[in-house]
C-alpha cells in the first residue's frame, strides 16, 4: 500500500509550532497536519503525540522501519496486539522502531493515516508508508511479518543491520522474569477471535462467565466482541441512512456501531442520547440499552463515558 497516505504535510510543518489541536467535527475532511518537533528519544516502544511525530517517526524512518501503531484505551483488540508488538520491539533492540499512537489524543495522525478502524499498523520507512493491517494478528504471524520487512530492507537502511550486529536487548544482565501462565479458558476466546470465529468467542467467554460471573476481564471482552461482530457487519451507509430516518430506532443503533469503530465516541454517544430523548416505550428501551452497552466497552472512569451517563439521566429524567 505504498503511497497510500500523504505525510508530506507532516514533514513540511516540522519547524512549526501551534497551540493544543481540537478534534475536528465529523465529516468536516482532512484535518491539517500535526505540528511537529523535539527530539528522538531513543527507545524502541516510544509513545508518540502531534507535537513529536516528526522526529519520532519521520525522522527515525530515514534508517529503520517505523511500526505505527494506532490505537485507543476502550479498544479491547488494541490491548491484544499492542503488547505483543512492544515484546518484539524489544527483541529486535532498535533494528525498527514501534511508535504507538492514541488516536483518540492525536486525531490528526489518525486522519493523516486515514484510520477507519483500530488496532491499525503502519509501517513508515523513508519518510513514506509502505505497508499496513488491521485487527489483531498471532504473534508468529507478526514475526514472520516483521522478519520479511527486515529481509527486504536491510540493503538499503544500515541501521537495521548496526542494531542485529548488537545482539539481542539485556541491559540489566538477568534474565527475563517466566511469563505467568495463560488461561486456556482464554486463550481459546483469543484463538477463536484471531480467526475471525465471533461466535465462537462469544460462547467461550460466555463459558468464562458461567464459571466466574464477576470475572471483569471476561465481561469487558465478552462486550468488545459482541460490538465487533456488528461493527464488521456494519452496512457503510448506516450513517447517511440514519440522519435521514431520525425515528428509525434500529438505524441509529447502527448508526452509532458505525460511529464508535470510526473512532467517534462522542458521535455515537450524542446519537443515542438524542433517540432516548425523542422516543417512547419500547423504541426508548431499546436506545438506551444499546447506549449502555456501548458504555462497557470503556473504562467506567472515562470522561465520555461519565459526560454521556450524566446525558442519559436528563433525557431520561
Amino acid at each position: 500500500m505504498a503511497g497510500a497516505v500523504d505525510l508530506s504535510g507532516l514533514k513540511a510543518r516540522a519547524e512549526q509550532r501551534s497551540a493544543p489541536p481540537t478534534r475536528p467535527a465529523a465529516g468536516n475532511g482532512a484535518a491539517p497536519p500535526p505540528p511537529a518537533g523535539g527530539a528522538p528519544t531513543g527507545g524502541v516502544v516510544v509513545d508518540v503525540t502531534e507535537d513529536t511525530f516528526q522526529a519520532e517517526v519521520i525522522e527515525r524512518s530515514m534508517t529503520v522501519p517505523v511500526v505505527v501503531d494506532l490505537w485507543a484505551e476502550w479498544c479491547q483488540p488494541c490491548k491484544q496486539l499492542s503488547p505483543t508488538l512492544e515484546k518484539l520491539a524489544k527483541e529486535g533492540n532498535g533494528s525498527w522502531i514501534l511508535a504507538k499512537v492514541d488516536v483518540d489524543a492525536n486525531p490528526r495522525i489518525a486522519q493523516m493515516f486515514q484510520v477507519q478502524s483500530i488496532p491499525t499498523v503502519h509501517v513508515v520507512v523513508a519518510q513514506q508508508p509502505v505497508t499496513s493491517f488491521s485487527g489483531v494478528q498471532p504473534e508468529a504471524e507478526l514475526r514472520t511479518w516483521i522478519a520479511q520487512i527486515l529481509d527486504a530492507l536491510r540493503d538499503r537502511m544500515p541501521g537495521i543491520a548496526e542494531a542485529e550486529a548488537r545482539g539481542p536487548a539485556d541491559p540489566d544482565g538477568a534474565a527475563e522474569p517466566e511469563p505467568e501462565p495463560e488461561d486456556p479458558r482464554f486463550t481459546a476466546a483469543e484463538d477463536a477471535l484471531d480467526r475471525g470465529d465471533y461466535d465462537a468467542a462469544v460462547a467461550a467467554y460466555e463459558q468464562i462467565l458461567a464459571v466466574e460471573p464477576a470475572n471483569a476481564e471476561a465481561q469487558a471482552a465478552l462486550a468488545q466482541v459482541r460490538f465487533m461482530a456488528r461493527a464488521e457487519a456494519a452496512d457503510p451507509s448506516a450513517v447517511t441512512a440514519a440522519d435521514a430516518a431520525p425515528d428509525d430506532v434500529a438505524a441509529q443503533k447502527a448508526a452509532a456501531d458505525a460511529e464508535l469503530a470510526g473512532g467517534q465516541v462522542e458521535a455515537a454517544f450524542d446519537r443515542l442520547v438524542t433517540t432516548v430523548q425523542r422516543t417512547f416505550g419500547e423504541d426508548r428501551d431499546a436506545a438506551r440499552e444499546h447506549l449502555v452497552g456501548l458504555f462497557e466497552l470503556f473504562a467506567p472512569d472515562d470522561p465520555r463515558v461519565t459526560t454521556a451517563r450524566r446525558a442519559l439521566a436528563r433525557a431520561l429524567y
